[in-house]
This record gives structure tokens, C-alpha cells and sequence, in this order.
């Protein structure tokens, strides 16, 4: 990615409430406010790349570390409003603000994960193994058809931001694991979330079962 060479650099901004991008993931936005659409008007005339930070929908503070957006479809609506389809890119770190209005600009450092000290597919193997029995256990409990994507990541990496971006109502978690910077501790994370859930779902459906 062009972007990459260079380790510091203005970006867009863009904070969302309980929103967390990953490399690789997808995120659709609708574009309604003014000085949104005059940031994805101008970004469209640049790199079509911006910044995603969650806001903490308690404390209200934006987050300091988010993920790189890039515009890969976009659709203009009535009264300069958008649609837009984006897709998760580098991490970064937010250094300061160059400025806050129209919206806000940053200057970031992006950063990726260190390269792994030890054979991280048995970990993915096993994470790959509890995401089904979650599944399969909430199929169960709901009575309804649940299937995995046939194209889910094998690799660790892809995988563990997979997984994380499909954590639903927990943004704290998930940009808690957006942070780590290393793919295995996010994966053994992933792996202690998914196992307490199974466990969870496991009693439930025993319960279940035992009143039908």
C-alpha cells in the first residue's frame, strides 16, 4: 500500500460511536453531516483514504489508535448525502491533532504486528475450532440456521481480525484488540472470549434441552 512507505502522515478523521475497524473488514457508512461530506468530497479528490476512531459511548473519548479506511464504492444521494463502502487498511497510533474543524485531522504512525516468535497456526486451528462449536451451539439454542463464511481466514493474522470484527456489542473488546501488536496474544484473547462463550452457550442449551 502506498501509504505504508511513509511511517508518519496527515489523515481524516472520522470518529464513530462503539465503532471498530480492522484491517481487511468491510464497514458501509451513510454520510449525512455537513463536514463529513466536505471530508469524503475532498478525500475523493485524494487518496480516498481516511481514519476510523471509536468513541467510547460512556466516557465519550475518542480512541488514540484506529484503522486506516479506503473508499472502494461510493454512491451520491439527494441533498450531497452518501453512501459509501469502505475497507479496513493499516493501524495507527494518533500523535496530536492538526486540527479540529471542519473535522478533524491527525497526525498518525501506522504500525503493524511484530513479526511472530513461534508457530501461530495451531493457535488459529484452535480458534477456528471453538468459533464453530459457538455456532453451532447458537444454531441450537435459537432454532436457527447459523453457517460460518466459506472463505473464512486460514491465516493467523486474517483471522484474528476476522474474529475480532465479528465480536458483536463489545467495542471496548474489540478496540482493545485492535491495539495488541501481536497476532498471537490477539488470538489466544479471541480464543478465552470464544471459549467462555461456548461454555456459556453449552449450559444454556443443557437447559434448554432439559425442559423440552
Amino acid at each position: 500500500m502506498a501509504s505504508s512507505s511513509i511511517a508518519v502522515r496527515e489523515l481524516p478523521l472520522f470518529p464513530l460511536p462503539e465503532v471498530v475497524l480492522f484491517p481487511g473488514r468491510p464497514l458501509p457508512l451513510h454520510i449525512f453531516e455537513f463536514r463529513y461530506r466536505m471530508m469524503m468530497n475532498t478525500i475523493l479528490e485524494y487518496d480516498r483514504r481516511f481514519g476510523v476512531l471509536m468513541i467510547d459511548p460512556i466516557s465519550g473519548e475518542i480512541a488514540k489508535v484506529g484503522c486506516c479506511a479506503e473508499i472502494i464504492h461510493f454512491e451520491r444521494l439527494p441533498d450531497d448525502r452518501m453512501k459509501v463502502l469502505t475497507l479496513g487498511q493499516q493501524r495507527f497510533r494518533l500523535l496530536e491533532y492538526v486540527r479540529q474543524k471542519p473535522y478533524r485531522v491527525g497526525l498518525v504512525e501506522w504500525f503493524e504486528d511484530q513479526p511472530p516468535q513461534e508457530n501461530l497456526h495451531p493457535k488459529a486451528e484452535e480458534v477456528t475450532t471453538l468459533l464453530h462449536d459457538v455456532v453451532k451451539l447458537s444454531a441450537k439454542l435459537t432454532d436457527q440456521k447459523i453457517e460460518l463464511p466459506e472463505n473464512l481466514p486460514t491465516q493467523p493474522i486474517e483471522l484474528s481480525y476476522w474474529v475480532a470484527s465479528n465480536l458483536y456489542g463489545v467495542a471496548s473488546e474489540q478496540q482493545a484488540l485492535l491495539e495488541i501488536d501481536n497476532t498471537g496474544e490477539r488470538l489466544q484473547r479471541e480464543a478465552d472470549i470464544l471459549a467462555t462463550t461456548r461454555s456459556n452457550l453449552a449450559a444454556r442449551t443443557a437447559l434448554k434441552d432439559a425442559f423440552n
